[in-house]
Parts: C-alpha cells; sequence; structure tokens
C-alpha cells in the first residue's frame, strides 16, 4: 500500500531510549495509561480512516456511472486519472530526472497496471451492476493474499469467493440486469491490474521515499490512458462538463482515498489493514443499491457475504 512501514508503538520506544520503561513504577502509571488511550484512539481514528476510503471509492464508483454512459468508460477513466496525476504531481513534486532505470522500470509497470485496472473496471461498469463489478475485481488482491498461504486453505478461500461470485451473476442473469460476458472479461482483467498494483506498489515504495513512486507512476497512468480516451471520445473528450465530472471524480477515487488510507497504515498492522479492506464488496453493493438503485436477491447478498468472508479469511490466513 501507501505506507510499507506501519506505525510501531516498540519503534518509537526505542528512539527514545526506553525511557518510559525506567521510569519510576509509580510515576510510569498515569504516562502508561494516557500512552494506552492515546494508542486506542489512534486505532479508532485508523479504522474510520480505512472505512471512509471505501466509502469515499464506492461512492465514486457509483457517482461516475452516469457519467460514464453519456461520455463513455474511457475517457470518465483516463480524465479521472490525468486530474488526480496533476494534483498530485503539483503536491509531491517527484524529481523525475533523477530517477534511475530501476526506478522508472518499476514506476512505468505501476502505471501500467493502474491505467489497466482502471479503464477496464469502467467498461466493466458499464456493463455489470456495480455489486458484480466490485467483486470480480476484487479477485486480484484476493488472488495476490492466497498466494502466500500454504496447504489446504489457498485453495479454500478463493473457491468459497468463486461461489459468492456465481450467485452474484446467476441472480444478476436472472432478474432482468444482465451478466454480460463482456463486461466479466473486463472485470476480471481490471482484478489482474489491481493485482499488478498491489505487487509493484510495494516494489516502488521500497525504491522512492514518500508519494515520489506514487506521483510518477500516475503520470505514467494517464499518459497510458489517453490515447484510449482520444480514440472513443475524440475532441469531446476536453468538454468544460466532462473535464469538470471527472475533476470531482478524481477528488473521491482516488485523492481522498490514497490519503486517508495512507493515515489508517500509520496506526494499523498491515493484516488489519487487509481485514478491514476486505468489506469493499459489501460497500460497494450498498452504495449501488442507495445511489443507483441496484437491488440485490437473498442470493446475490449471500454471494457478497461469501466473498468478503473469503477476502477476510484469506487475509488472516496469510500473517
Amino acid at each position: 500500500m501507501l505506507n510499507d512501514k506501519p506505525f510501531s508503538p516498540a519503534t518509537q520506544n526505542e528512539a527514545t531510549g526506553g525511557q518510559i520503561s525506567q521510569s519510576s513504577g509509580a510515576g510510569s502509571r498515569p504516562q502508561d495509561d494516557q500512552a494506552r488511550l492515546r494508542k486506542s484512539k489512534g486505532l479508532w481514528l485508523a479504522v474510520g480512516f480505512a472505512v471512509a476510503s471505501m466509502i469515499s471509492v464506492q461512492t465514486g464508483v457509483s457517482l461516475a456511472v452516469p457519467v460514464i454512459a453519456d461520455y463513455g468508460p474511457l475517457g470518465t477513466s483516463s480524465l479521472r486519472i490525468c486530474w488526480a496525476a496533476v494534483v498530485l504531481y503539483l503536491f509531491v513534486r517527484p524529481p523525475l530526472h533523477r530517477f534511475s532505470a530501476a526506478q522508472w522500470r518499476a514506476t512505468l509497470i505501476l502505471g501500467a497496471g493502474m491505467a489497466v485496472m482502471s479503464l477496464a473496471f469502467f467498461v466493466a461498469l458499464e456493463r455489470l451492476p456495480q455489486h458484480l463489478a466490485v467483486a470480480l475485481e476484487f479477485c486480484g488482491p484476493l488472488a495476490v493474499a492466497a498466494l502466500g498461504v500454504r496447504g489446504w486453505r489457498a485453495l479454500a478461500w478463493p473457491l468459497l469467493a468463486a461461489i459468492g461470485i456465481v450467485l452474484l451473476a446467476w441472480g444478476d442473469a436472472h432478474d432482468g440486469q444482465g451478466a454480460d460476458p463482456i463486461g466479466i472479461a473486463f472485470a476480471l482483467l481490471a482484478a489482474a491490474g489491481w493485482a499488478v498494483y498491489i505487487i509493484m506498489m510495494k516494489r516502488v515504495g521500497r525504491s522512492l521515499p514518500g508519494l515520489q513512486g506514487l506521483s510518477a507512476s500516475l503520470l505514467a497512468a494517464a499518459v497510458l490512458s489517453l490515447p484510449f480516451a482520444v480514440m472513443e471520445s475524440g475532441t469531446g473528450l476536453f468538454s468544460w462538463q466532462l473535464l469538470g465530472l471527472t475533476a470531482g471524480l478524481a477528488v473521491l477515487v482516488p485523492l481522498v482515498p490514497y490519503i486517508l488510507e495512507m493515515q489508517s497504515l500509520r496506526h494499523l498492522p498491515a493484516a488489519a489493514f487487509g481485514v478491514l479492506m476486505s468489506l469493499e464488496p459489501a460497500i460497494g453493493a450498498l452504495s449501488g443499491w442507495l445511489i443507483l438503485g441496484q437491488g440485490m436477491l437473498i442470493g446475490q447478498i449471500l454471494g457478497v457475504g461469501l466473498v468478503v468472508a473469503a477476502s477476510i479469511g484469506v487475509v488472516r490466513a496469510g500473517r
């Protein structure tokens, strides 16, 4: 994710030379109580940040659906990436001319993963209900997590998720909404892009400080996605209305979520953060219902629950 070194109280104690542990027993109790209270508040705040990030993402996805219908998925997705790339570049100002060849290579691969993930997901969103598109895309991080699990559990959790996705697709196919095969294919392509994003974000985060790698990768994603948007929309891509709409979408996804996730990871262990993010398919289904009126059958609600359970299970199994 954005921060490969989550906050660690043990690290802070080492930095202070162990002064807290060397204090007298009577004097250390109020300090210990205050430290525990601050840590507890920090954990709850981190949980709030993670949930707010997912709400922001899925609200942005829901609000993008009517824009996609009017202007096309590729143009909407590409301009959203462009706005996010410009804003983050102005904020971070990464020294691009100092990047080594290895850093550029990792950055470009990450940018390509971002472009594929965004473009393919918006194409899928044009053809599929939000709950199915989000569940299918979530196969990307689920697969990455499953690779780190050994034994029968490595197969059990993806199988559980597959059953949930089948229930979602079956319900859409028999409820008149449709489970478009092309939409499913693009959602799975977006899942592959998300998997690349997860793997490469760790490498880029290690090789470049702060948000420099993320900023450069977003610039690469913008450049790579623009030709597809121009092929779809032509000069209409740069209409004032579309520019304004996509600027608003860029705030919801990815700018606000990136900031919230970064703050959350400062206080939460990576495994706990992964469990929380497993709720995203459920939040996506709820957002699609509230904003787009995309209801679900009982079997589909069960399907979302199975995807969430599989995601939580594979994260916990890999700890």
